[in-house]
């Protein structure tokens, strides 16, 4: 979802300001604005001086100018730290052995994961998510176990087995797991 809004948000800001910029080297090159354009020609300027003190006299002015610069340092910096703190790994480097390497992508490798523990006896259901870096990526592992199964017998399942295929088939030399185990809840009927 917050690639969607990413790219959604680059795409608009983008396109905002290469319709303003265009516009502006337009009329700065010469050529004839609309009527309805904020400029009038190559001489004017963006703002006059009646425009910069229309409303210096009313008192809500700068504090409505402050505040909307605010929300927008606010919503820039949030969308910065959502785009560095990225909660899942996109891709995972894998090592051909030819001196060369190969990117796999992590939602890839995450549904491979999830569909090795839910073959498992008793697993009714799994959820995997990849974090850390591309070199060095972790896992973060949900597992909904049916009430007869073992908890030990599963870890061991899915340390031993899939999590173990997953590594050695993007040849990564650790694959560390955080593993979290819920039981499915069953609703119990009253017999009369």
């Amino acid at each position: 979802m917050l690639r969607i809004v990413n790219r959604v948000l680059t795409g608009l800001i983008g396109l905002v300001l290469l319709v303003v910029g265009g516009s502006v080297l337009a009329v700065g090159l010469g050529v004839r604005p609309p009527s309805w354009w904020i400029h009038r020609g190559r001489h004017d300027v963006l703002l006059s001086t009646a425009e910069r003190t229309r409303w210096r006299e009313a008192g809500w002015w700068w504090p409505a100018v402050l505040a909307a610069l605010a929300v927008l340092v606010l919503l820039a910096l949030w969308w910065l730290v959502a785009v560095v703190r990225r909660r899942r790994l996109g891709e995972v480097v894998v090592d051909t052995g030819d001196g060369e390497a190969a990117l796999l992508r992590g939602r890839a490798l995450e549904g491979v994961l999830a569909a090795d523990a839910e073959q498992q006896d008793g697993v009714a259901g799994a959820q995997v998510r990849l974090t850390g870096r591309r070199g060095a990526p972790r896992t973060h592992v949900q597992l909904l176990l049916e009430p007869h199964v073992d908890p030990g017998s599963a870890l061991d399942h899915l340390t031993g087995q899939a999590l173990a295929h997953a590594r050695d088939s993007a040849r990564l030399a650790a694959l560390p797991a955080e593993v979290r185990l819920r039981a499915v809840g069953h609703r119990a009927e009253r017999v009369s």
